[in-house]
């Protein structure tokens, strides 16, 4: 069992940044690849960002390339979520996810993630 509990959502401007984390107890977390994905009102929870267990290999959603960032510390169970140039459209709650299968790959594949949070909402103004 891994539990995992994101942080650092807020209400913020367009053009604006937010760094999310998503802080991991339980089972050994550099065991698991870890993703971020969205679910904005009346929208199907979508995949935004993923990171392999040692954190060299990366994948992100077209709509967020370039202007977010995934990122990792194993040493602190901790899976950061840098979002740069934020826009409207980038409202959501945003989860983290364990996937313990996919340890050394990256998918963006929401049924194979094996433990989510509670999510952290994110909320940009035009």
């Amino acid at each position: 069992q891994v539990q995992l509990v994101e942080s650092g959502g807020g209400l913020v401007q367009a053009g604006g940044s937010l760094r999310l984390s998503c802080a991991a107890s339980g089972r050994t977390f550099s065991n698991y690849a870890m993703g971020w994905f969205r679910q904005a009102p009346g929208k199907e929870r979508e995949f935004v960002a993923a990171i392999n267990r040692g954190g060299g290999t990366t994948y992100y959603a077209d709509s967020v390339k370039g202007r977010f960032t995934i990122s990792r510390d194993n040493a602190k169970n901790t899976v950061y979520l840098q979002m740069n140039s934020l826009k409207p459209e980038d409202t959501a709650v945003y989860y983290c996810a364990a996937n313990r299968v996919y340890g050394d790959y990256v998918t963006r594949d929401i049924s194979t993630y094996d433990y989510w949070g509670q999510g952290t909402q994110v909320t940009v103004s035009s």
